[in-house]
């Protein structure tokens, strides 16, 4: 598996990764050769509940199906962990247990619990001294320095961006390895986060989010390395499957639209069932 921290750090060229929310997509992910991805927190609650990020998924569920996705790959997971579900000792117990199952980092944000999707209305931030002890608690919590932690800000939209980016200077400062201030709504505002912020930078490109969509090019040229595209997989997802499901509804048959689809034998190639058909064979008892 690659280093996360070279990946991160590794300033020459953006490190375009997509969000996943399951064994399947990251195994599609993988298969189209990023070299990293990322759990998203939305997309679990999405997949898993079938609600809103809006602080419905916790510890458990996030654990659950990092252990699922980190087995499905062989290139570095970064998890969702939300606000890390608790106090300092809780998030120091959510990095041993994401560590454990093969997690390769967390984002870890400082909204006040329950948190919602950084794009929605309503956010609100726990005091900077309150999240600078969970920051701690998770560097101090992992067992590989390969393994990181990204630290994320909502505090653009209830303290203004000058604020936000004091806070994300704060957390540098502390030790992450990475800074996400969250939902800025002009390239102006980008331009200066990149200008403020000597670190490895997120960029969350959200399909009808608040801030601009960008080409990764242009996002690296104003100082972000990382160029997170976390629910453009569940979207397209959704998007195919109302199609299908509203053409089989409508004509009893998919026969139309079969071209939009993978076929039997190339889902199967995805999930290498030929694999274990020799591992099958290899297993029968011969008399």
């Amino acid at each position: 598996m690659a280093s996360i921290r070279k990946l991160v750090y590794d300033k020459s060229k953006p490190l375009v990764f997509p969000g996943v929310y399951d064994a399947i997509t990251a195994r599609i992910a993988q298969k189209a050769g990023f070299e990293a991805m990322f759990q998203t927190g939305y997309g679990t609650s999405a997949a898993l509940l079938g609600m809103p990020d809006y602080g419905f998924i916790g510890s458990t569920e996030t654990i659950d199906n990092a252990r699922r996705i980190c087995k499905s790959v062989s290139v570095p997971v970064i998890v969702d962990a939300d606000t890390g579900y608790g106090n300092p000792l809780s998030v120091w117990k959510l990095v041993n247990e994401l560590e454990a199952v093969g997690a390769s980092g967390i984002f870890l944000e400082d909204q006040k619990w329950p948190k919602r999707c950084g794009h929605m209305s309503g956010k609100e931030v726990i005091p900077k001294e309150e999240y600078s002890e969970k920051l701690r608690a998770a560097l101090d919590a992992r067992k590989s320095k390969d393994f990181i932690v990204v630290a994320r800000t909502d505090s653009r939209a209830t303290e203004g961006l000058d604020a936000a980016i004091k806070r994300g200077l704060r957390y540098k400062d502390i030790g992450a390895d990475a800074i996400f201030i969250e939902a800025p709504k002009s390239i102006d505002e980008m331009k200066k986060i990149g200008k403020a912020i000597d670190a490895p930078l997120v960029a969350n490109m959200i399909e009808g989010g608040a801030t601009p969509l960008l080409p990764s090019s242009r996002l690296h040229k104003m100082g972000f390395n990382l160029i997170l595209y976390p629910l453009s997989v569940l979207y397209a997802n959704t998007f195919a499957t109302l199609q299908i499901l509203k053409q089989l509804k409508k004509s009893g048959t998919t026969s139309k639209i079969k071209d939009r689809l993978v076929n039997f034998d190339q889902f199967n190639e995805i999930v290498e069932l030929s694999k274990f058909k020799k591992m099958e064979h290899r297993y029968t008892t011969k008399l």
